[in-house]
Order: C-alpha cells, then structure tokens, then sequence
C-alpha cells in the first residue's frame, strides 16, 4: 500500500515530491503497486521521482521505470541520459522524460510556447504563474478531471493532446474536442465553481501545468492580462461549441457527420490538388465517439464511401478521392 502517494484524495500534485529525497524502498514498493495492482498513484510517484533534484531518488525512480512493463509496450525507457544542449546556459538544461517529453521545471524558460499559447504572457505575470503551477508529465489515458467533479483548479496543456467528452447515462460517450498544446482545461468550472463540464483524458503522453482554483483566481486579480487571457480562451470555447452544436444538430445523417469529420483533418493541397491525404490514428470507435454514432455505423459508413470511390486506404493512411462530393455530403 501506497502511503505518501503524489497525488492526494483530490488528486492535485505534491509540489514537495520534486524536493525531497525518497527511500529506495519506498519507491520499489511503489513500482511493485504500480506493476502488480496498476496503481496509478504510484505511477505519479515514480515519474515526479524521475525529476528529483536529488541524484540517488532520480537514479533509482528512472531505473525502476526503465524496467517497466508498462512503458516497455511504448517501446521506450527513461534512461538517465540528458538531452544534449546547444547555445543553452545551465540554468535551461532539460532532462529527457518518459514519452520523450521534455521536462519543463520553470515556465519562463520554456521553448514550447508560441503565439496563441495561454501561457504567453509578460514576464513577470509568467513568473506568477510559474510560482502557483505544478508541472507533471502523464502518459496516454491518464484522467485528468471527471464530468460533474468538484473543480480543483485549471490545467494548461504544455505539448500532447487532451480529448474532452461527455457521457450519456446509458454510458454513451461523445469526443467533443481534442485539445492541443497551449490550451487551458477546466478553466470555465475553474471559474464558476460549479462542476467541470466534460471529461478530460490525455490521448497522448502529455506535459501540464495545474493551478489550483485558488491560485488561479487570486493571479487574475493580481494581473489584468491573466483575465484578458482568460476571457479569449472562454470566448473561444464558447464559439466552438456553437460550431459543434450546429454540426451535430443540423447535419442530418451520420453520413453527413462522418464527411463532415474526415473534412476537418484533412489538410488541402492546394485547388489543384486531386486527392487529400489523412495521417490520423482515429479507430472507428473513436470517429464513432466524435459524431454520435456506433462502431459497427462507422464501418459501414467507411465502407460505403470506398465503394463510392470517395475515399480509399493506403496502408493506415485514409485518402479522399473526391473532396468536393464528400464536401456535398456534409452540408
């Protein structure tokens, strides 16, 4: 059993866990609970470990991930090696984490955020957030909050991807979106104090930052660009789920809904171009989860289109052929 677990009954990180130095014993025996009993408490404890200031806790946290089974079906170890630098002072030195994620202890030297980011504020406000944030890295399927949960705080999403869905009482689920880099999670229940609307689950390996909804309220009252950021990201939400809400309600079919879908991960070519390709990991069951629908309704529907000669499969790559019928469908 688990005594000291990294993350409490409400499941918000330990901000101590980087800055003492952990028994040995103490971390076997959460790699034996995390082995044996798929404790995810324990998981977090050996990856927070993995980051420790203290050589011996972060040596003996990364040897007992490198042995993993879990991480071994990903094909990757944590290892102990550190990414190599270029034009970089120490004070920026990143250890490579599980995932091959980069570890990102101080938010003002982070290299990830571009234009659009949450996180891309002034100097010193960026320090503030800094200061309240708690950093983790979680691999794919790890839940970060629940539909209808009490809202701890808000996550910014640093790299990966984030699906948030809803379920129905029969145990339905629908994807309502999948969040990218730079996005903040939770932040409208955050705000309101009533709980979160969806379920949000990582469907990569992730990099975040929780804030916890005290601190987060307190740094908008302290800095008026945290609010204005705020309130984009809210507006932003807000129009989305008018966009879905027309698709799902006004596209009349499920055939409609699944063009629909295909079209938004395509990337055009150009006008010219004669066909589009999709590089996209979605399973049926997933596309199925994004338009309301059932697995074995996807297959046919795929089905269908190929024999329409509006889609075809190269290998695990989906091509559309006739863009401008699909486009047809989806009205």
């Amino acid at each position: 059993m688990i005594e000291r677990p990294l993350f409490g009954p409400d499941l918000q990180p330990d901000p101590q866990t980087h800055s003492q130095e952990l028994d040995p014993l103490y971390l076997f025996a959460c790699h034996l609970a995390w082995e044996q009993q798929e404790e995810p408490s324990a998981a977090w404890e050996l990856l927070a470990a993995a980051q420790s200031s203290h050589g011996d806790t972060r040596a003996h946290a990364r040897a007992l991930l490198a042995s993993s089974r879990h991480l071994a079906r990903l094909g990757q170890g944590t290892g102990s090696c550190r990414v190599p630098k270029q034009k970089r002072s120490s004070s920026m030195e990143m250890d490579m984490a599980p995932y091959g994620l980069d570890i990102i202890d101080n938010c003002t030297e982070c290299t990830n955020a571009t234009a659009g980011f949450f996180c891309g504020l002034s100097p010193s406000a960026l320090q503030s957030l800094n200061e309240v944030s708690h950093k983790s890295i979680l691999p794919a399927g790890a839940i970060l909050f629940v539909e209808g949960q009490s809202p701890r705080g808000m996550f910014i999403l640093c790299s990966g991807k984030v699906n948030l869905s809803t379920t129905s009482r029969e145990g339905k689920i629908l994807i309502l979106k999948t969040a990218d880099a730079g996005e903040a999670l939770g932040l409208s229940a955050s705000i309101s104090g009533k709980g979160y609307e969806s379920t949000a689950e990582t469907a990569t390996p992730c990099m975040l930052n929780f804030v916890d909804r005290k601190q987060f309220l307190e740094l908008m009252q302290s800095h008026s660009e945290v609010g204005m950021h705020t309130a984009q990201s809210l507006s932003r939400d807000f129009q989305s789920a008018y966009r879905d809400i027309h698709d799902l309600v006004l596209t009349r079919s499920s055939a409609g809904k699944l063009a629909r879908l295909l079209l938004s991960h395509s990337r055009t070519q150009g006008v010219e171009a004669a066909e589009t390709r999709i590089h996209s990991s979605m399973t049926h069951e997933e596309m199925a989860q994004r338009i309301g629908s059932s697995r074995e309704t996807v297959t046919r529907l795929l089905s269908d289109l190929k024999k329409k000669q509006l889609i075809r499969l190269d290998g695990p790559t989906l091509v559309i052929r006739d863009r401008s019928a699909l486009e047809a469908l989806a009205v």
